[in-house]
């Protein structure tokens, strides 16, 4: 089964981007380093609630 998740700037907190991700076989958060339009670098981004 699949879910959308919102991935947050670890930085700034600001919600950028959204994503789908296997939540069967999933057990900790998803962590991925993408640019934050905000701080205007490449961030560590986590998913969020």
């Amino acid at each position: 089964m699949t879910s959308k998740v919102v991935l947050a700037c670890k930085d700034c907190g600001s919600r950028n981007y959204s994503t789908v991700t296997n939540t069967a076989s999933k057990k900790e958060r998803l962590e991925i380093k993408k640019f934050c339009k905000i701080c205007n670098t490449h961030t560590l981004h986590k998913e969020t609630k």
